[in-house]
């Protein structure tokens, strides 16, 4: 069955639009991959956001479907991420009230408390309905260059203006966004988390790592979050690269950092 997820502009919910969808164990049943999902944002009622959504009023803003789900690592209630997969926005909002009438149909015994729902499941032809009075936003996904990318950019002389000859590989920040979802903001090598160095100031920081060199690829190539990418803190995301001629697997960087661990009990 198709349904509607709810998106808030403040949430305690790690929400990314389009890439990630996080959501209590309670909506399990209704969230399974595959499942096509329509987003809906409630009321305004901070004006702080109003340029950033397409209308002050209740409203529907895009279409997308529930890839591979997760448990959330943090969660201690059973609270999961859903990756969403084929996301496409709205050109305009599709107000989620006609006249005196709601598009999506709302049983009595429901009514008192339908819109407090974070996820609400509704009828395939309720789905096409509020489809079929949307136009679909065009998307092309921009150049995205990760700045910790090691080999990007190459000066003899610092603090001059430069112009930069080369190759810059077109990233997707959605993959990021999912990478850290499914792999945590801690290293994978070393354990090392930026915010619990660092207080709020670095929170959410961490590296994205491509398995394979994107630099490497034989042209566009899929990209798994889960198997694909792997997230590391800046040190280990430097030595992983610190031979052009081979990057290090994640194996190796663990076992180097091991036998440093051994050899330092043992002295």
């Amino acid at each position: 069955m198709p349904a509607v997820i709810a998106e808030n502009d403040v949430s305690v919910w790690s929400d990314e639009t389009g890439a990630v969808y996080h959501y209590p164990k309670r909506y399990s049943s209704i969230l399974l991959p595959g499942a096509q999902v329509i987003y809906y944002k409630g009321k305004l009622t901070d004006k702080a956001f109003a340029d950033q959504r397409l209308s002050t009023q209740p409203h529907y803003f895009g279409v997308a479907r529930i890839g591979k789900v997760y448990s959330d690592p943090k969660s201690s209630k059973g609270d999961l991420f859903a990756l969403i997969e084929d996301f496409q926005p709205f050109e305009w909002a599709i107000l989620a009230k006609e006249g005196d009438s709601y598009l999506e149909p709302i049983s009595p015994s429901k009514i008192s408390n339908y819109w407090r729902s974070g996820v609400r499941e509704i009828s395939q032809h309720t789905f096409d309905d509020i489809l079929s009075r949307a136009k679909i936003k065009s998307l092309q996904i921009s150049e995205s260059l990760e700045q910790e990318d090691a080999y990007d950019f190459k000066s003899r002389v610092e603090g001059s203006p430069i112009a930069y000859y080369g190759v810059r590989y077109e990233r997707d920040p959605k993959l990021r966004t999912q990478a850290i979802a499914i792999h945590g903001l801690s290293c994978k090598a070393c354990g090392f988390d930026f915010e619990k160095a660092y207080g709020s100031y670095a929170k959410g920081y961490i590296h994205v790592h491509h398995t394979m060199p994107i630099s490497e690829f034989d042209g566009p190539m899929p990209v798994n979050p889960e198997t694909d990418l792997v997230t590391l803190c800046a040190n280990c995301h430097s030595v992983v690269h610190r031979k052009r001629s081979s990057t290090l697997s994640l194996d190796e960087l663990k076992g180097m950092i091991r036998g440093l661990w051994l050899f330092k009990e043992r002295s």
